[in-house]
């Protein structure tokens, strides 16, 4: 995904996600589906890096990433970092799976499943509760202890 300046709301810790880069035919595309045009959170962390990142290349406007009207070529960062991870051992992953992490970061603080769905980008969200709903708390294994938590306290409550 190619992202843009006038896409990063840094006042407002966003990003607006509003293009999507066609790989094969080197374009701009719209994204897949109406969801697909979102905002999502600004995390702090990258947040700092980003306005680092921008004092450094001295510019505002533009792609963050990437040469005038080309987008970042990640693949060449990709394969360095398959060899670090090979050589200590790790398993490898992709873009997409930094996003499966997000996605499981945002749960485990607390997000609920319809922000996390927008967040996403995903078109219902039956989508993100059939991926991600097992990380969700109250999962089938939590329902029980859940459940009986909530009863005694509405019983000493009475």
């Amino acid at each position: 995904m190619p992202l843009d300046w006038e896409h990063v709301d840094l006042a407002a810790n966003v990003i607006r996600v509003r293009l999507g880069w066609d790989l094969k035919e080197r374009v701009f595309v719209a994204p897949k589906s109406k969801a697909g045009v979102r905002t999502v959170p600004l995390l702090r962390v990258l947040r700092d890096r980003l306005i680092a990142h921008r004092l450094r290349s001295g510019r505002s406007s533009g792609l963050v990433f990437g040469g005038g009207d080309v987008p970042f070529d990640c693949d060449p960062t990709m394969a360095t970092a398959k060899k670090a991870w090979k050589a200590a051992k790790l398993t490898s992953i992709g873009l997409h799976e930094c996003r499966h992490t997000f996605a499981s970061l945002l749960i485990a603080a607390g997000v609920n499943a319809k922000a996390l769905s927008t967040v996403m980008g995903h078109s219902s969200i039956a989508i993100t509760l059939d991926r991600y709903g097992h990380l969700m708390p109250g999962a089938y294994d939590e329902a029980a202890d859940l459940a009986n938590e909530y009863l005694d306290q509405a019983v000493a409550a009475r």
